[in-house]
């Protein structure tokens, strides 16, 4: 049994997308933010000590990590779906998107968010943050000029971990500066999968 411990508006909402694309059955456990700090609810906690979503039980173990979760799914239930074969270069490929996505390219984008509540305090720090988000989305329109999908000729669990900075870029007001970003967001929120997913995890404010 899978059962995905679901926040409104969060990455979790990609691991139902995934779920869906791998038909896969699963229970949903919902958390709302709360309205004033738009925090987790202490309730996640109880889950896993770092009260964060998406957490997965998946046969009674506790997964965590969005990029964790889409490769432990994909490799254990995938089928073959939605990942090159190991040992190929496109394997290599799909590997370092799924660890870029977290590991660089959220950074610039959460400093954003967090910094632009600062007000004047944090405009010192604005022109940095912002040259770092045109460098890493820069180089995602790069990769992705000329080609629908991050790897090969489908969609895999790169571009599922990939497509939460397409969507905070567009809250941003920022994607639309990045066609061919524009294009693969517009085509993957097109899928089947990802409306499923969507009425599925209920209101989400990025897509």
């Amino acid at each position: 049994m899978i059962i995905v411990h679901h926040l409104n508006n969060s990455r979790s909402q990609r691991i139902l997308w995934l779920l869906e694309e791998l038909e896969l059955p699963y229970e949903i456990r919902r958390y709302s933010r709360d309205p004033v700090t738009n925090l987790a609810p202490p309730e996640l906690e109880a889950v896993h000590p770092l009260g964060k979503s998406p957490v997965v039980e998946l046969d009674g173990q506790i997964l965590t990590e969005s990029g964790a979760i889409i490769e432990t799914l994909i490799r254990r239930l995938g089928g073959g779906r939605l990942a090159p074969a190991e040992g190929t270069a496109d394997y290599d490929r799909y590997i370092m998107w799924l660890h870029y996505a977290e590991g660089s390219a959220m950074l610039p984008l959460m400093l954003q968010l967090y910094v632009g509540r600062l007000g004047e305090a944090g405009a010192p720090l604005k022109p940095r943050i912002d040259s770092e988000i045109a460098r890493h989305l820069g180089w995602i329109e790069s990769e992705l000029s000329g080609r629908d999908w991050l790897v090969g000729d489908g969609l895999t669990g790169a571009d599922i971990q990939l497509s939460f900075v397409a969507d905070i870029a567009r809250v941003f007001g920022l994607r639309s500066r990045y066609p061919a970003m524009d294009a693969w967001a517009t085509r993957f929120q097109a899928r089947p999968a990802f409306v499923r997913a969507l009425e599925k995890g209920g209101p989400y404010a990025y897509a």
